[in-house]
């Protein structure tokens, strides 16, 4: 992995020119309040985070060109941070989650739902590491396919600084979830699989550990198919991964999330809660206040989204895939 060679000081860059484009209105930030959940002992965090309403719809039409817009060929001077390698460029999120919040996204167009390549994994790590270095720890994510919570067709990972996701929640009430997920698979209602990311592994090495994990989340999703007599009819498999400087995970999707009547207003209107990666790091965020107050009224609602955006793990993968912690063997 030392062949990218990242800027002494990305932290503190990353926070200025956060700051100045959130003063100039070149990127929305708005504060998020906050609430943790019990989930099965675990405890998660959910945002009301108002940004989330300006993004644009995914696909959706131009408002002049029948080509939608990609902002990260050429991105704005104004969100432009770094190049990161030959092949990737750091840009801050127009649509910022949290402060800091950065997108690492490939130079050419290479598309969001093909396999992620070795250059991809040596970018992010490097970023991850460099962080680290400054004595500051990322939580990066990749959404691919339709039912990922993925808003942008060209390839790029997202990056929120973990003491940024802690914002408004008080000491020791949650812990970024990616962290020891190997000995948590028990009481997560979704099921993922878990890789270590020890030392300094070579690009190679990286591409090799992320094609098991989508091969056994590939293999998991087959299976639990067929044994529900769905049929996915052929269609590339979604996912959520998440990185930390310690780990990678997986979790293959079959919902972006469900809707639910919330009971709060009169007439009774119903919410929608779409989720993407922050899930592997413990966070959800909702982008109506409504949908965030029938979440944290009834924590049951919450457990029943989280078992129907992927492969439900109490009723499927500890009796087939017979999961004992960590892939055994398989990394």
């Amino acid at each position: 992995m030392g062949s990218i060679k990242i800027q002494d000081g990305l932290p503190d860059i990353v926070a200025a020119r956060f700051q100045e484009a959130k003063e100039s209105g070149d990127l929305l930030a708005f504060d998020s309040t906050a609430a943790v959940l019990d989930v099965n002992g675990i405890p998660f965090q959910l945002r009301y985070c108002p940004t989330l309403k300006s993004k644009p719809k995914p696909n959706g039409p131009s408002s002049s060109s029948s080509t939608p817009f990609n902002p990260f060929l050429n991105p704005p001077p104004a969100l432009f941070i770094t190049p990161i390698g030959p092949s990737h460029h750091l840009v801050l999120n127009k649509f910022a989650l949290t402060p800091n919040h950065t997108i690492l996204a490939t130079k050419t167009f290479l598309s969001q739902t093909d396999p992620l390549a070795a250059d991809d994994l040596e970018a992010v790590y490097a970023l991850l590491s460099a962080y680290r270095s400054a004595g500051q720890r990322l939580f990066g994510f990749f959404n691919s396919g339709p039912h990922s919570g993925a808003s942008q067709p060209h390839r790029h990972v997202q990056f929120l600084p973990v003491e940024s996701m802690r914002e408004g929640l008080g000491e020791g009430e949650w812990d970024l979830l990616a962290d020891g997920l190997a000995e948590k698979q028990a009481k997560i209602p979704f099921t993922y699989f878990a890789a270590p990311i020890k030392g300094n592994p070579s690009p190679a090495k990286l591409h090799e550990t992320y094609l098991a994990l989508h091969k056994m989340a590939r293999y998991a999703m087959d299976t639990f198919e067929k044994r529900a007599g769905t049929d996915g009819g052929g269609e590339e498999m979604s996912y959520n991964l998440a990185f930390t400087d310690s780990s990678m995970i997986i979790l293959p999707r079959r919902a972006e999330g469900m809707a639910f009547p919330t009971g709060l207003e009169d007439p009774k209107e119903t919410g929608v809660v779409a989720l993407n990666g922050t899930v592997l790091g413990g966070t959800l965020l909702v982008k109506d206040e409504l949908e965030w107050k029938a979440l944290r009224e009834d924590g049951r609602k919450l457990k029943e989204v989280l078992e129907r955006i992927g492969i439900p793990f109490s009723a499927f993968a500890g009796e087939i895939l017979g999961w004992k912690g960590a892939p055994s063997g398989a990394l």
